[in-house]
């Protein structure tokens, strides 16, 4: 078996700001292998906040490489490389697409998951003034998004930005993700003005690392909690328990297909409800997590739409609704 990569750049219609930080574009790497003729592909993004460069990338695709040279597709998907979560979810996309497509099957017919149908996506609304946020909100819903995720900072004035979006719009449902930015302290109080307005949920409110105060903040909370970076691998989400109610589950963050359902089944053992969520990626980066989309309760699957050009089609999603175009493998293209 064969693998190669190349590498290429992905710009965004416009910067995102988050808490932490801002991005406007990143590079990503697609991920190619061949067996007997079939193709099969997958996608690395480089991340700054995960130490995920493109030379670190090349570097551990050259030591995947090695490793799965000699191996049938079979074999190389239970075979584990030494390599950072993106890139083994890289791979891991390319082996499933590859195994599919030489089946002639779809990546969710491979899983044996829920047979694919059109399923709506949350759109992230990135931090901003209180007027544009409220015209994107107009703007999303107007075309089909009926989900929304507000980015927010740590500061109680960021919630009267969410309380005109609702006011705006009192049917719509909202999810907000302070990406860890509120401390313990204010995580009570900014979680009871969020479940006056009526939130869905709320991700990832206090910085990770602390999983026991997240889980207290949670037990107090009357709006479901969801963990996120705290909820990366099955050891994590064992830690948890049912002490937050609802995981995010990020391909890339945690290495794959193989390892998110291992999360979604861990979850399912304690009655934790599954979020799939994902990265600013192309269309390749997030086919394979729109495969898994019957196993959550949320979905935000939208990194392919804040893009200036992507590279990739077959997922859809700009009408609020993901749809799988191809009919064998991850069903992406090209474009």
């Amino acid at each position: 078996m064969r693998l190669e990569w190349r590498v290429g750049g992905l710009a965004l219609r416009e910067p995102l700001r988050i808490s932490r930080s801002v991005m406007a574009e990143r590079a990503a790497v697609t991920v190619t292998v061949e067996h007997d003729g079939v193709v099969g592909h997958g996608e690395a993004v480089t991340s700054v906040h995960y130490g995920l460069d493109v030379e670190r990338i090349e570097c551990e695709l050259a030591a995947a490489r090695e490793v799965l040279a000699p191996l049938e597709p079979a074999e190389a998907l239970v075979t584990g490389i030494a390599a950072a979560p993106g890139v083994r979810c890289a791979v891991d996309a390319a082996l499933h697409d590859l195994l599919a497509r030489s089946r002639g099957v779809a990546v969710h017919e491979l899983l044996g998951t829920t047979p694919h149908r059109p399923v709506p996506t949350a759109r992230t609304i990135g931090i901003t003034s209180t007027h544009r946020a409220v015209a994107d909100a107009c703007d999303l819903t107007s075309r089909g998004f009926r989900l929304l995720k507000v980015k927010v900072g740590a500061e109680p004035p960021e919630l009267d930005r969410v309380a005109a979006i609702r006011h705006a719009l009192p049917d719509v449902r909202l999810l907000l993700d302070p990406n860890g930015a509120w401390t313990p302290e204010q995580a009570p109080d900014l979680l009871r003005t969020a479940a006056g307005l009526g939130v869905d949920a709320v991700e990832q409110p206090i910085a990770p690392g602390t999983p026991d105060v997240l889980a207290a903040v949670a037990a107090d909370s009357p709006v479901p909690v969801i963990a996120d970076e705290d909820a990366r691998t099955a050891e994590d989400v064992r830690a948890l328990g049912s002490g937050v109610h609802g995981i995010n589950i990020k391909l890339p963050e945690c290495g794959g297909l193989r390892a998110a359902r291992e999360l979604v089944d861990v979850a399912r053992e304690f009655g934790v409800d599954v979020m799939l969520g994902c990265q600013v990626a192309s269309s390749l980066g997030i086919a394979p997590a729109v495969h898994l989309a019957g196993q959550a309760r949320w979905v935000d699957l939208d990194g392919h739409l804040l893009l200036a050009r992507d590279p990739w089609t077959g997922i859809g999603g700009e009408d609020g609704l993901l749809r799988i175009d191809g009919p064998v493998g991850l069903g992406v293209r090209p474009v």
